[in-house]
């Protein structure tokens, strides 16, 4: 696939994980860390399919502070606004399998 057909895979996919956020965020039934597994996923798919666009190679990673750093080194910092994102990192696997003691509700 070329990179920028996979970039345009990457981000369908990660507005499919943004339009379940947008139905389930205000939802009691749903828990933290389904919530955060979305956004995870969302934001990792958002950052692989500027890596993909730019042409930068990266490792399979789930690590969202892994895919900002690449990001850095190929000339495209993140705003700062953003630099906290790689809170949702553990979501990405951790909590999927393990309970999440939220210090702060996701919702």
């Amino acid at each position: 696939m070329k990179q920028r057909e996979q970039a345009l895979l990457l981000l369908r996919k990660a507005a499919q994980d943004e339009a379940l956020l947008d139905e389930v965020l205000t939802s009691d039934q749903v828990s933290d860390e389904i919530i955060g597994f979305h956004c995870q996923q969302a934001a990792e798919k958002l950052l692989k399919a500027l890596l993909c666009d730019l042409g930068v190679r990266f490792r399979k990673t789930h690590e969202i502070g892994a895919l900002m750093a690449l990001l850095a080194q190929a000339g495209h910092a993140m705003p700062d606004q953003f630099e906290n994102l790689d809170v949702l990192t553990p979501f990405g696997a951790i909590y999927r399998y393990e309970d999440y003691d939220a210090v702060v509700s996701l919702n």
